[in-house]
Order: structure tokens, then sequence, then C-alpha cells
């Protein structure tokens, strides 16, 4: 009569009966795998971790990555007129232009004396162009209003929280003529209420504004945004401009820089991570390896009914697969765990201390895929010579050997 085959569910319940015979064994191999595991897990979503974290920081907007920041060479003395911004914005592979004015001026508010600042003035799309967020508060909206840097309220004497919000400013602006050199001061039409902070404390006292907030146009920039039509257009754009004498800064090279580095940290982070998992494997081979040489009467009881050389070698790689996918299950569980720990011990410290939460630790959902598939392999692989081994004994060997 032919030898039949181990079903699927067969195999299953036989490998179980090492888990019972040997529970502690078992579960210390199990727990190997788990420490291995979680260790990857840890230290690759350290990475990550760092990567969205300062990535979010530069790609704040979707247009900010295909924006460029243009200027001339402080040396040249030159500036941005409005000829020149209409024959920009005339370029076929821009999509937009938005001029930035920088004048000397001055703001208070009731209780206040005047502070002399910075006034950017902008036009509506700066905020999305510019990926420019405020820390406190909103960007400018239809409405006027304005945004300062943490560094005007402090010399102003004013709290940097919500509660200076919509707080109204008087503004006025110094114009330099070109030829004279003469100042042309300016107030606002209004006054508009303080809408956004910046907290950054490396920004001297500044404000942005609309620049239809004042009567008078801007008689030059100092700098624009041009934002280009696709990625694909981006580097022939910049060179245009660059042959027009401008300096060009592009977002997106920072954002391409900073993954450079984050993805090299994720990579020495996950080098560390394998070592620890390595050592993890080479202990599930030697229970693997002993756990064979303790059966090898087992196994020759198999044959000897009429088990297959395919059915004791598909025992012993679900044995090993599964204590595996157990070990990456729990390394999985032990990593995003302590990572959640973490995130939670420096954000209630951040916070304690007047910053912003955040998440240091992240795990992706498809590294964790890849980390159960792996782990499933390196079971598989630790048990392969034991199952070679067992699937080559014969009834009359195994039983002579015991």
């Amino acid at each position: 009569m032919p030898n039949k085959q181990l079903k699927f569910h067969e195999l299953i319940i036989l490998s179980f009966r090492s888990f019972k015979t040997k529970p502690q064994r078992s579960f210390l191999t199990i727990m190997g795998m788990s420490v291995g595991i979680a260790t990857v897990v840890l230290l690759v979503s350290l990475g990550y971790g760092l990567q969205y974290i300062l990535i979010g920081k530069l790609m704040t907007t979707e247009d900010s990555l295909v924006t460029m920041e243009i200027s001339y060479p402080t040396e040249s003395n030159l500036v941005i007129k409005k000829e020149s911004i209409e024959k920009i914005r005339k370029y076929p592979d821009v999509a937009e232009i938005s001029p930035i004015a920088n004048f000397s001026g001055e703001v208070s508010t009731v209780g206040t004396s005047s502070l002399i600042v910075d006034v950017q003035m902008v036009e509506p799309s700066y905020f999305r162009l510019s990926g420019t967020l405020p820390s406190v508060g909103k960007i400018l909206g239809e409405k006027q209003g304005v945004v300062v840097t943490s560094q005007t309220l402090t010399a102003l004497g004013l709290k940097i929280d919500s509660s200076v919000l919509n707080k109204p400013f008087n503004l006025k602006v110094s114009f330099q003529d070109e030829k004279t050199n003469i100042d042309q001061e300016v107030k606002a039409n209004e006054q508009p209420p303080l809408s956004g902070i910046i907290v950054d404390e490396s920004l001297a006292p500044s404000a942005i504004v609309y620049s239809n907030l004042f009567s008078v146009d801007p008689p030059f920039y100092r700098k624009a945004l041009v934002k280009a039509k696709s990625v694909e257009v981006l580097e022939k754009l910049r060179d245009l401009l660059i042959n027009d004498g401008f300096i060009v800064a592009a977002r997106i090279d920072l954002v391409t820089q900073a993954r450079k580095i984050t993805n090299i940290i994720t990579m020495v982070l996950g080098v560390f991570g394998i070592t620890a998992l390595i050592v993890s494997a080479i202990g599930m081979f030697n229970t693997m390896l002993v756990g064979f040489l303790e059966r090898i009467y087992e196994v020759g009881i198999l044959k000897s009914i009429g088990a297959t050389d395919a059915d004791v070698r598909n025992l012993f790689l679900v044995e090993a697969s599964f204590m595996g996918f157990l070990g990456g299950l729990g390394g999985v569980g032990i990593g995003w765990g302590l990572g959640k720990f973490f995130n939670f011990l420096l954000s209630f410290v951040a916070t304690r201390f007047g910053g912003k939460s955040f998440d240091l630790f992240a795990v992706p959902f498809w590294f964790v895929l890849i980390v159960m598939g792996f782990s499933i392999v390196i079971g598989f692989v630790s048990g392969w010579w034991p199952a070679h081994r067992a699937a080559g004994l014969s009834p009359k060997e195994a039983f002579t050997r015991k």
C-alpha cells in the first residue's frame, strides 16, 4: 500500500508536540528571536522617525517642493523690479510667482512702544509656496492680518501664546527710494490683528503682512518664490533663472539631502539590529539541531509507520517556521510597544518644558510585513539542516542510534 503524505493540518498538530514536551526551551527560543526582531524594529523605527520629523519640517506643503526662491547676490546690490517679475511669470515652465518685499518698519500694539522690525510684504500665495507655517495661530487668510516671530513678541514684552492672537497691531514701513535713498514712511491702511506666531529663536524680530495692507506698492522686491509646473521641468527652469543672474534655492534639494542622510542613519541602525538578530538566529538553529538529536527515535517510529522523507522534512520545517513566526510576532509587538512608550515619555517631557509633542519612533506598516516575512524565513532556514538530516534517516539507523 503506497504511503500517503501528511496533510498540512496534521503537520501543524505534530509540530505543536515539541511545544508541549519542551515548553521552556520553545519559549526561550521564541523570546530570543523576539528580542532580536524587537531590536531591529526599534532601531529602524528610530531612523524612520528621524526621517519623518526632519522631512516633515521641510515639506510642510506640497507646492513648496516645486518652488524655488530667487534673489540677486548681495554684493551685486541689484533688486527685483516689477518688470522682472512679469518677465519670469511668462516663462513657459512657470506655474506662478510670488514676490517678497523686505523693508524696515515699526510695529506696536496697545500698551507697548514701537519696535523696529523687518517687514516682509508678501502675496496671499506666499505661505503655500514657501511652506511657512506659524507655530501658534494660523496663516493669513483672505482678510488682513499679521504674522510675527517670537522674538518680536519678546521685544514687545508680550507672551508667546494664543492669548495675544487677534490683538490689533500698528504697522508702518519705510520705503527706500532706489535712486535718492530717501525713506518714504507709509502707514498701514488699518490695524491688522495678530494672526500667527512663528516660534523660532534664531529669527530676528520681523512681521509678515500682505502688500495690499499699504496704499503704496513696494518699489522693488528682494526675493521671489517661483513655482515650476512640475518636478520634471524644475531643473530646466532653475538653469534658466541662474542664467538670468539669480541665486536659486529649492526646497526639494534640502528634502533630497535630508532623505539621503536619514537613509544612511536608518541603514546603520539596521545593521546593529540585524547583528542582534543573527545572534538570535544562531540560538534558534542550535535549538532545532538539539531537538533533532533528541527526536531521532521519534523519526524512526514515524518512518516505520509509513511517513515519507518529505513528511519528516516538512514536520521539522513547519515547526521551525512557526517558531520564527511567533518570534517575529513577539518582536514586532515588543519593538512597537517600546517605541510607543518612548514616544509618550519624550512627548511628556517636551510638553512639560513648553515644547510640542512628537513621535521619535515610527514603524511603517510595510516594514512590519517585511519583518514578519523575514522572521519566517529565518525559522525556515534554521530548521532546514535538521530537517534534511531527519529526512535522510532510515528507521533502522534511527533505532540503532537510539
